[in-house]
């Protein structure tokens, strides 16, 4: 099992030799223009794909389905609408499923719980996407849990620590917990996304694990960059099981 960051959330999970990308944004730099409420006028994504554009369609070739979490502009983008072929498998909550069907999508599997794709079972979980009035506007956000014969790895999905992402892991006890950090904030109420407490958790939750961070550094938002989150993983002892990916970079996924 190999595991990919591109960029932000978008990952390429290579499981039984199957390729799935993960909340694609493939929009260059900019193309997104500025968020709302964030006390800047930065436009996102803030950084473009690590890949050429030519790099970047050899690639989508090679993908056999795609697994979008929920449809925030920053994992689900009109690039990505324009360059995905219409026929791939796209795996969503079902709540989401007729969105991306109307946007000409021809093969959309919606689920609620657990199906079994190819030799994979995926399994839907929970998470909170902010609290309060915050989370209300954010709307509803899903994780993923990727297993096959050997292990399996949880994609939490734009969620801060909650029941509902330690009971996933209690439930499903991951080899690999893939976290969105970068305590994304709007100029009102708390993070959206993990804060490196979070991740602390996180891996207190699963001392068994091997955490990764993604979501960093490419949306306006974020307020902890990758510096700051290795410096508490390394202030923490937890530099052997806890990991903080770059834009690019691939990792084997051992169990």
């Amino acid at each position: 099992m190999k595991l990919q960051l591109w960029r932000n959330a978008t990952l390429l999970l290579n499981i039984d030799e199957l390729n799935i990308l993960i909340d694609p944004m493939l929009g260059e730099k900019g193309s997104l223009g500025q968020f709302p409420m964030v006390g800047n006028e930065l436009l996102n994504p803030l950084i473009d794909l690590p890949f050429t554009e030519e790099e970047l369609q050899e690639k989508l070739k090679t993908i056999d389905a795609v697994a979008v979490t929920h449809l925030h502009p920053d994992h689900w983008d009109p690039k990505a609408i324009e360059l995905l072929d219409k026929n791939v498998p796209i795996i969503c909550p079902e709540i989401i499923s007729e969105q991306i069907s109307e946007a000409g999508f021809k093969n959309v599997i919606a689920f609620n719980d657990t199906i079994q794709f190819k030799n994979i079972e995926i399994s839907l979980t929970d998470g909170h996407h902010g609290t309060g009035e915050i989370e209300e506007q954010m709307g509803v956000v899903h994780g993923f849990v990727f297993k096959n014969a050997e292990q399996s790895v949880y994609i939490v999905g734009d969620s801060i620590w909650c029941e509902e992402v330690e009971q996933a892991i209690k439930k499903h006890q991951p080899e690999h917990i893939v976290v969105a950090g970068g305590a994304a904030t709007f100029v009102v109420g708390d993070p959206i996304v993990m804060n490196t407490n979070d991740i602390l958790k996180v891996c207190e939750s699963a001392p068994n694990s091997k955490i990764w961070v993604t979501h960093l550094e490419s949306v306006s938002h974020a307020k902890e960059n990758r510096k700051f989150i290795k410096e508490k993983i390394k202030e923490n002892g937890l530099e052997e099981r806890c990991f903080v990916l770059n834009d690019g970079e691939e990792t084997e996924l051992g169990a």
